[in-house]
């Protein structure tokens, strides 16, 4: 899973952020931030190597533009880790408490079954 490698760095996730809003070039990208523009370019090669940013040839420049497949399955790892844990085990659950509670129903209600009544 590329896309959590990608993600896994505060300086790599605000690189993507900024593509989101719009195709940038590297020397645009390394005006946000303090550190080193060969460091901007070690982000830069990561999130190029795990498929989430591609870059453009444009004269002299590249521009780098974000892809966001690779992260969609990220989002649905994480979509399955914050969903319900057991969604089918708990269906299955309220439907055998429905079918016990209609047992009892129907026995409490055939003649000559008051369950205050005990038989010796």
């Amino acid at each position: 899973m590329q896309g959590a490698r990608a993600i896994a760095d505060p300086v790599r996730r605000e690189i993507l952020e900024l593509l989101h809003a719009a195709p940038r070039s590297a020397g645009t990208i390394a005006e946000h931030f303090a550190i080193s523009r060969p460091a901007v370019s070690k982000h830069l090669r990561i999130l190029r190597d795990c498929g989430v940013i591609e870059a453009t040839a444009v004269g002299r420049h590249r521009v780098y533009a974000l892809r966001t497949e690779p992260l969609r399955e990220v989002a649905a790892y994480l979509d399955r880790l914050l969903g319900p844990a057991l969604p089918g085990r708990l269906d299955a659950l309220a439907t055998e408490v429905a079918r016990t509670r209609r047992e009892r129903h129907a026995a409490q209600a055939a003649p000559g079954s008051d369950p205050k009544e005990k038989t010796a």
